[in-house]
């Protein structure tokens, strides 16, 4: 005998996995977690915005925005001139890039358009290793590894360089690219494709003419990100890149970033309460603003070039 629609609903209702308390509870528990998230991100801009503060009260911001000498350290006449810092971390940026971006796009439109079931399987896996080693042994890969087998390369490079570290951020994010362009080249619809191919198109025209062009507002959304995640890189510089600010675009160098700074002056090398010390505020502060921008732009960017399927 069939059952009527208000049984079949009563009978839904015992079934239910979560008692009724727990199914009124959860909302409150899901916004509880979503307003500390709110709360921890307006604490620590609220943190850095004071302190900062701190900092311009002592020292010019003009000089600070526009002086490349950065010499915090000095007892007589301390320089804080940021674009020092700028440069290094730009610079460790670029190459990182030369390397993440056509590496990862490649391997992203292998695993998309080319790679079998069997070999997807294989090489993602690998993927998500390479992007959960810790950084710090990224850092003394660079130092240890990378470093002595570019000297064979380049005659003279010293110990701590750009170029090694800025390789080693490139390989770091890898990953991230391969993975959201595969992604993105993954939910372009196989209609497309199939399109292409009965008009005559090559399987590699198909990839570079079709699906990346659909692809294009993910792509660019993950090499911004990409980019963003570079800017941010701590160990990989601090450990492999030296701490020499310098206002340089010779990859041989030793160099100084934004994030390595940060990491020399916490480990005491300042005491609590002087200029030194809410120097990485600013520096922080500056680092977060570069940051927000880069995660600002890769919005605009899916949203603007967004395709609609």
């Amino acid at each position: 005998m069939s059952k009527s629609v208000s049984e079949i609903i009563k009978e839904k209702k015992r079934r239910k996995f979560l008692p009724g308390y727990l199914e009124k509870a959860a909302p409150i528990i899901f916004g509880i977690c979503a307003v500390i998230s709110v709360f921890t991100t307006v604490g620590i801009i609220f943190t850095l915005v004071i302190e900062t503060i701190t900092f311009f009260n002592r020292v010019s911001i003009i000089e600070f925005i526009t002086s490349t000498d950065w010499y915090p350290f000095t007892e007589k006449a301390p320089s804080y001139g940021i674009l020092s810092l700028v440069s290094g971390t730009l610079l460790i940026t670029f190459i990182a890039m030369l390397v993440a971006i056509p590496v990862g796009l490649s391997t992203a439109i292998y695993l998309s358009e080319y790679a079998s079931e069997r070999a997807r399987r294989i090489i993602k896996p690998i993927l998500e290793v390479l992007a959960g080693v810790p950084t710090i042994v990224y850092g003394f890969f660079a130092l240890t590894f990378v470093t002595p087998l570019l000297k064979g390369i380049i005659p003279g490079l010293p110990i701590f360089n750009a170029l090694s570290p800025g390789i080693v951020v490139g390989i770091m994010i890898i990953p991230m690219i391969a993975s959201l362009s595969e992604d993105a080249m993954s939910s372009v619809p196989s209609s497309m494709r199939e399109g292409a191919l009965a008009m005559g198109a090559t399987k590699l025209e198909v990839a570079l003419k079709i699906v990346l062009p659909a692809a294009l507002s993910g792509i660019i959304a993950s090499f911004v990100l990409g980019i963003s995640r570079a800017i941010g890189e701590t160990m990989i510089v601090a450990v492999a890149a030296g701490s020499t600010p310098k206002f340089t675009l010779d990859v041989t160098e030793s160099i100084q970033t934004m994030t390595a700074y940060i990491v020399q002056v916490s480990l005491g090398d300042a005491s609590y309460g002087s200029t030194i010390y809410y120097s990485i505020y600013a520096v922080g502060m500056s680092l977060f603003v570069f940051t927000l921008l880069m995660n600002l732009l890769a919005q605009y960017i899916s949203r603007r070039f967004r395709e609609e399927y």
